[in-house]
C-alpha cells in the first residue's frame, strides 16, 4: 500500500490500549494494541509495537517477496501494550532487513528495553539472536528527517514518560499523540502548538469523561480532551485511539457520535483504517 510521490498514507493495525481484547464484541473496532504505520513513496514508518505489529509484519514480508526490507519504528514509550508485538514481528528474523528503533533518550536505553522484553523466561528467542541489522537512536528535540519525512518528538504527561510524534511531508502533518493525559499545563500547551494546523491528530481517549474521575492520574485522556485539542489547534481531523478494553463495538459506536457532536469530523480509529495525504 505504496502512496502516490509525495503522499502519505496512514493505517491503523492495532487500536487497543492497555491489553488486547480478541473478542467478537470488539470485532469492528479490533483488539490489538497500539500500532500505527506512516509510510511514502520512499519510507516506512511504524509508531510503536503493540500486538497489531504481528500482522503488520506478515503483510510486509508478503509485499516485498524476500526483497530487503528498511523501516524506522519510533516508540512513544516501554509499558507493555506497547511493545507485546515486538517478540512476533516477523520482519525481525531476516538478516536482509534493516530496522532502525528510535526511542526518547530521556527514558533509557532503547537496546537495554527491547532486550527485556525477549528476555529469559519471557520468550524462548534472546534479543541477540535475532538476526536482522538493527540500528538504535536515542531522540532528543532535533528533528529526524527519513527520505521525504520529518519526525519530531514531544514530551506528554503519562507515568514514567512518554513522548508524542508530529510526522510531516509535503503531503501534510500528522499528529501521534498516544498515551497521554490532560491537566498538566505545560503538557497541554505543547500538544496545542505541536498540533497546530495539523491535517491529523491521533488521540488518546481511552475515558469518557464519565469514566475519567475514577481514573485520574493513570496516564490517559478523553474524547471530549481530545475535541477541545482539536478545535484549539484548527486540527482539520481527529482520531480517537488507545480504546479502553472494557468498550465494545456498541460502545465506540457512541464514543464517536458523543464526540462528534463537539467536533464533527471525528473518527473512532478502526484496526485497518486507511487515510491517504493528501486527500482528493
Amino acid at each position: 500500500m505504496t502512496p502516490s510521490p509525495g503522499g502519505l498514507t496512514l493505517r491503523f493495525w492495532g487500536v487497543r490500549g492497555s491489553i488486547p481484547t480478541p473478542s467478537l464484541e470488539n470485532l469492528r473496532y479490533g483488539g490489538n494494541t497500539a500500532c500505527v504505520e506512516i509510510r511514502s513513496a520512499d519510507a516506512i514508518l511504524i509508531f510503536d509495537l503493540g500486538t497489531g505489529a504481528r500482522k503488520l509484519g506478515e503483510d510486509l514480508i508478503a509485499e516485498h517477496q524476500g526483497r530487503p526490507i528498511t523501516l524506522h519504528v519510533f516508540l512513544t514509550h516501554y509499558h507493555w501494550d506497547h511493545l507485546q508485538g515486538l517478540p512476533l514481528f516477523g520482519p525481525l528474523y531476516n538478516p536482509a532487513n534493516n530496522i532502525t528503533f528510535h526511542g526518547p533518550a530521556q527514558l533509557g536505553s532503547i537496546e537495554e528495553h527491547l532486550r527485556g522484553q525477549m528476555a529469559a523466561p519471557y520468550f524462548p528467542v534472546d534479543f541477540n539472536q535475532v538476526p536482522t541489522q538493527m540500528k538504535f537512536t536515542e531522540t532528543g528535540t532535533e528533528t529526524i528527517t527519513i527520505g521525504d519525512i520529518r519526525v519530531d518528538s514531544f514530551p506528554m504527561n503519562h507515568p514514567q514518560g512518554a513522548f508524542g510524534y508530529r510526522v510531516r511531508s509535503a503531503a501534510g502533518t500528522i499528529i501521534y499523540a498516544s498515551d497521554r493525559e490532560h491537566g498538566n499545563a505545560d503538557s497541554d500547551r505543547i500538544l496545542r502548538e505541536v498540533a497546530k494546523d495539523a491535517d491529523v491528530l491521533i488521540y488518546d481517549a481511552q475515558y469518557t469523561p464519565d469514566d475519567y474521575p475514577a481514573h485520574k492520574g493513570w496516564g490517559h485522556g478523553t474524547w471530549f480532551e481530545g475535541a477541545k485539542v482539536a478545535h484549539d489547534s484548527n486540527v482539520n481531523q481527529l482520531i480517537l485511539f488507545h480504546h479502553d478494553p472494557a468498550h465494545d463495538d456498541l460502545k465506540m459506536d457512541r464514543i464517536e457520535e458523543d464526540a462528534r457532536r463537539h467536533f464533527p469530523n471525528t473518527l473512532a480509529a478502526r484496526e485497518g483504517l486507511a487515510i491517504q495525504l493528501p486527500r482528493g
